[in-house]
């Protein structure tokens, strides 16, 4: 068995999901399982419209229209014709309605909880996994849609849910791995879960990758296919750097570092399911079928040593604690992570010296309340408009000169704080967000465009 998760412009018109349905036929021996998400858009749509029904702007009815004239477009433009048509518009008409009654609730209530704004954000997921089960069945395939709410059972963190594994996996064997056996391609739609007590929940932006990744722990399957709309993961953004790379082949390792410093391919908590269970993710473009892609493996080839890419993150805010007295100070650090974890915010860079300690964070929300807790410690300064840089690689503490030549390129590139990730694939700093790109051009240019990689 394989999971096969089509990304959002994978899904985002009729030709598209003919594409989708071809993709699924060539592998049938393989027994895949389907995970889809929304129509491309359709997600910042639904948020959208749920931001205006809260400001009470009538304008949302317009956001509403154009999410249900545009499902209804792409099942008349795959079915010209008959009851699986007609039975796909009355779907939509039926999700339609009842994404119209919550928006009227936000509008007259003047509320949008988290968890309204999950059962709203999660509706692209339903449409999308029923229209494209009805055209892989067209194209004939095997397939029954299911709704993901009923199989990925969550906590109910709402916005940010995690999966509960044993009740999840018993689903999975109960429902999904029983349709394989039959030689149908079950279709589940990525990103949306429910809790125990029924609510809907989602699991974050860019979740449908940890659906795959949950689906295929579950099972467990032989491969995970990211499919998406660039040829695998690249030396850095092509919409940053054109002269962008793709990457045969990274390990667990190197993949999670690129996914969670800005790698924009790969959800970061894809990579802990399928390093869980040994699961090899590929990378795929469905525009592009023929294109290799990047095997993600336990163990990957390439040197020793060297750069296999470059990521970056902006809005990234640094809190710089200093304190004189910390200096062999039994559990000051311990004190200062407390913080954080009170405000449930996570860390992403540390750098130390003898008298203070900085951090980076990538969510500014709790920002103020964290700087007042930190005061009780010691000296506190907030500073914004960041982003951190990440060269990633293996073997980094075995090449002799590698940092050199990295700040060597960034000479002309103000750099704020840096940290040498003690996992040995990950060299971090950071910069100004206005030279982030510039910092990105330099390095990409010095290891992967003067000489072969």
């Amino acid at each position: 068995m394989i999971v096969m998760k089509f990304g959002g412009t994978s899904v985002g018109s009729a030709e598209r999901i003919r594409g989708v349905a071809d993709r699924v036929r060539e592998r049938l021996p393989q027994r895949p399982i389907l995970i889809v998400s929304a129509l491309s858009k359709v997600t910042d749509l639904l948020i959208k419209g749920a931001r205006l029904a809260l400001a009470r702007d009538v304008a949302c009815e317009v956001v509403w229209q154009e999410i249900h004239d545009r499902h209804r477009r792409v099942v008349e433009e795959l079915f010209a014709s008959g009851k699986v048509r007609e039975q796909l518009l009355g779907y939509v008409d039926a999700v339609a309605a009842e994404l119209q009654t919550l928006y009227t609730g936000v509008r007259y209530l003047g509320e949008l909880t988290p968890r309204s704004l999950d059962a709203i954000s999660g509706m692209g997921e339903r449409l999308s996994c029923e229209i494209v089960a009805a055209a892989l069945e067209a194209a004939g395939v095997p397939a029954r849609a299911l709704d993901a709410r009923s199989i990925i059972v969550t906590d109910e963190n709402f916005g940010r849910a995690a999966p509960l594994m044993p009740e999840t996996m018993q689903r999975v064997q109960e429902e999904v791995r029983p349709l394989t056996e039959e030689g149908t391609v079950p279709v589940l739609g990525g990103f949306i879960g429910r809790t125990q007590s029924g609510a809907s929940t989602t699991l974050g932006r860019g979740g449908s990758d940890w659906s795959a990744a949950i689906v295929g722990a579950s099972l467990p399957a032989a491969e995970i296919q990211i499919w998406t709309d660039v040829d695998g993961m690249m030396t850095v953004d092509p919409r940053t750097v054109p002269a962008a790379r793709a990457i045969p082949e990274v390990s667990f390792e190197e993949a999670a570092e690129l996914a969670y410093f800005g790698a924009k391919v790969l959800h970061p908590a894809t990579i802990k399911p399928a390093v869980e269970k040994a699961i090899p993710v590929r990378i795929l473009n469905s525009l592009n079928p023929t294109a290799p892609g990047t095997l993600i493996a336990a163990r990957a080839e390439g040197a020793i040593g060297e750069p296999r890419a470059i990521a970056f993150k902006k809005g990234i805010t640094v809190v710089l604690i200093s304190q004189p007295r910390m200096l062999m100070a039994h559990g000051f650090v311990a004190r200062v992570f407390e913080v954080f974890d009170r405000y449930r915010t996570p860390v992403d860079l540390i750098a130390t010296s003898e008298v203070s300690i900085s951090l980076t964070v990538d969510d500014p929300e709790a920002i103020p309340a964290i700087q007042a807790d930190l005061a009780t410690l010691g000296e506190v300064q907030v500073f914004r408009k960041l982003a951190i840089v990440s060269v990633v690689g293996r073997g980094f503490v075995r090449r002799a000169g590698l940092a050199g030549r990295i700040f060597n390129a960034l000479r002309q590139v103000n750099v704020v704080m840096i940290s040498f990730g003690a996992s040995d694939v990950n060299l971090s700093f950071v910069v100004a967000e206005s030279e982030a790109e510039e910092a990105v051009r330099l390095l990409h240019r010095d290891f992967f465009e003067a000489s072969p990689a």
